[in-house]
């Protein structure tokens, strides 16, 4: 097929914004300016570009919502634990095997990994880093390998994969067009493939720096761990410690107990518990957790800290998904799909699809290579310290290249992988990994040297695993 004006453009501005993301500067512009000269190009009218802009983040917004709202009720929860000091009761037994630096580091990579898989690694850490590290780093444990086995568990294998709340794969499987299920899955496997990867490189590189617990540098480094903060609510009942003794025990259960259900219906179930409905359930189930909660700790003032922690729950949201909405307007105008609702057309255009397919015979016909194109395509986008912005792109990418030796769904993974591990916080110094080495007391740029090469290798063991697996 021929590319017109209007594809040549889409091509210029996606090129422009991962040049953008590698020098590290932000891609909100770009997306924005994007839209509104394309669809200008596309239908001729400089109205119709104004319009475009606004129907690009209209359409974004509806299709991402469902994902700022499960942000907000498990931050909710989190923040109503914290009132009670159920959060800390929670990971208080985790702490008694805490023996020695060794075995204190794969406590970490478990521990972060499980709270992170509920309630994403940017609201954990304070928590992980507040109640476990200083016990790890007494133990003999490094710092700056408590926080690489931090950010490897937390910001890397669990977010990579989110397969609990299902950002992550609902993003790239909407991009792709294909079911969010099946990229939850995959990534799933590939996340765990890389985690484990890194994790033990990680550990064979740094074992050495692992102390006896009675070195003094350990309390030394221990002081420097940050000071656990709470939401400053007044405690109304007088039954305080009982009541977080409950939830320290009632809260893990439930949340199990709905990992349980939800892989029961998985694989035994008939009914239709999959993607977004999935997180829709963890959701209901932490906004109930959530009344309860701040109901016996602030009996009458419960009308009001509900409405707090709520608020606080969308502004932590807002704050770390909003840009991605005009980013995702920008890319959803590549696709069929949306388009024809942002350029208001009944024959909609597929710009990246289109492009792809024009270029697609002068690419090298190999799985590997597509496969790693895509990963690197993750990495780049992952660039701008987001590591979910990108997930459009990558989407739209892998159901434009998918052949019939990979299909759609495992190079939305792959892609997916890519992103979170750059731009989540494992492989770049400007993303939430300054959260991990600012409670840790150590070097963001320290952190993410350390994390480089065992990272890398895990990509790279995943992605070859995946080409092969799938």
């Amino acid at each position: 097929m021929s590319l017109t004006i209007p594809h040549l453009l889409y091509g210029f501005f996606t090129l422009l914004i991962l040049v953008t993301m590698i020098f590290r500067r932000g891609i909100v512009l770009p997306s924005l300016l994007g839209t509104f000269v394309i669809a200008w190009a596309y239908k001729g009218s400089i109205v119709s570009g104004f319009m475009a802009i606004f129907y690009a983040n209209l359409v974004a917004a509806q299709e991402l919502f469902s994902i700022f709202l499960i942000i907000t009720f498990m931050l909710a929860l989190l923040n109503a634990l914290k009132d009670l000091r159920a959060d800390v009761l929670m990971i208080q037994p985790v702490q008694k095997v805490m023996t020695n630096g060794h075995l204190s580091y794969f406590v970490l990579i478990i521990v972060t990994y499980c709270i992170s898989l509920f309630f994403w690694p940017t609201p954990a850490v304070p928590l992980i880093c507040a109640l476990l590290v200083p016990a790890a780093i007494r133990s003999g444990l490094p710092a700056i390998t408590a926080a690489v086995a931090i950010t490897i568990a937390g910001q890397g294998m669990a977010l990579s994969s989110d397969y609990i709340v299902q950002v992550a794969p609902a993003l790239s499987a909407k991009a792709a067009g294909v079911e969010t299920s099946i990229v939850a899955d995959r990534s799933l496997v590939l996340s765990l493939i890389t985690g484990i990867t890194a994790a033990v490189l990680a550990y064979l590189f740094y074992r050495k720096s692992i102390r006896s617990k009675d070195d003094p540098r350990n309390q030394v480094e221990a002081e420097q761990i940050q000071d656990y903060d709470s939401s400053g609510h007044k405690a109304a009942s007088k039954h305080l410690i009982k009541w977080s003794r409950i939830f320290a025990w009632l809260v893990p259960i439930v949340l199990l107990a709905v990992v349980g259900y939800m892989l029961y219906n998985k694989f035994f179930g008939s009914s239709e518990l999959i993607g977004g409905e999935g997180a829709a359930l963890v959701g209901g189930v932490a906004v109930i957790l959530l009344l309860l909660a701040t109901a016996v700790f602030g009996k009458r003032n419960a009308l009001d800290y509900v409405g707090n922690h709520i608020t606080n729950g969308f502004v932590f949201a807002f704050r770390a998904m909003g840009p991605v909405i005009p980013i995702a307007g920008f890319f959803f105008l590549g696709s069929a799909e949306f388009s024809k609702e942002i350029l208001l057309v009944e024959e909609a255009p597929s710009f990246l699809f289109e492009i792809i397919t024009s270029i697609q015979s002068f690419l090298p016909e190999s799985t590997v290579f597509v496969a790693f194109s895509l990963l690197l395509v993750g990495i780049i986008t992952g660039l701008d310290g987001s590591g979910f912005s990108g997930l459009p792109l990558t989407g739209a990418l892998a159901a434009s290249l998918e052949s019939s030796s990979i299909d759609a769904s495992t190079l939305a993974a792959i892609g997916q992988l890519g992103a979170i591990w750059a731009g989540g916080g494992a492989l770049i110094a400007w993303s939430s990994l300054i959260a991990v080495a600012g409670f840790c007391g150590v070097s963001a740029i320290e952190l993410v040297r350390k994390n480089f090469f065992p990272v890398i290798i895990g990509l790279g063991i995943a992605t070859i695993a995946a080409v092969f697996i799938f």
